[in-house]
C-alpha cells in the first residue's frame, strides 16, 4: 500500500500503489495549474467506517509514498476519468477495491508516466 501524506496530519491515507500513482498525475496536474479540488475515497481494511474527503490546494504539503520501488504503468482511460472527475463539482471519488481490480495486471495498454502528456485541451493523455 502507499501512503497520501496532507496537510498537518500525522497518519497517512493508505491507497493501492497503483490507484495512488493515477492520482499523482492527476493531483500534480491540478495543483501545479493553480486549481483546487475535492479528493474523497472510502476506509477499507480495519479502518473506521466512513470516508475522507479532503481539499487539494497548492498550498497545502503533500507527499506520496509508494511501497513499490520502481513507478506504476499508467492507463490513460483511468487517467482521463480521474482528470473528469477532479474537474466536476464532486471531485475525484476513489473507490480502488473496486478501480484496482479493474486496472489491468501487470501492463497496462496505454503509456507508462513519462509518456503522459496534455492535449491542447489540457486533458491528461497517454503519449
Amino acid at each position: 500500500m502507499a501512503h497520501l501524506y496532507y496537510g498537518s496530519e500525522t497518519g497517512p491515507a493508505e491507497i493501492p500503489d497503483r490507484v495512488l500513482a493515477h492520482v499523482k498525475v492527476v493531483v500534480t496536474t491540478k495543483l501545479r495549474r493553480g486549481e483546487s479540488f475535492l479528493l474523497t475515497w472510502r476506509h477499507f481494511d480495519g479502518h473506521a467506517p466512513g470516508r475522507t474527503s479532503i481539499w487539494m490546494q497548492p498550498s497545502i504539503p503533500l507527499r506520496f509514498v509508494f511501497a513499490n520501488p520502481d513507478p506504476e504503468p499508467l492507463d490513460g482511460e483511468y487517467l482521463r476519468d480521474l482528470a473528469n472527475q477532479a474537474n466536476s463539482s464532486g471531485g475525484i471519488v476513489l473507490e480502488w477495491q473496486e478501480e484496482a481490480a479493474s486496472l489491468p495486471e501487470p501492463a497496462f495498454a496505454s503509456a507508462p508516466a513519462a509518456q503522459v502528456a496534455r492535449s491542447e485541451a489540457g486533458e491528461l493523455v497517454a503519449a
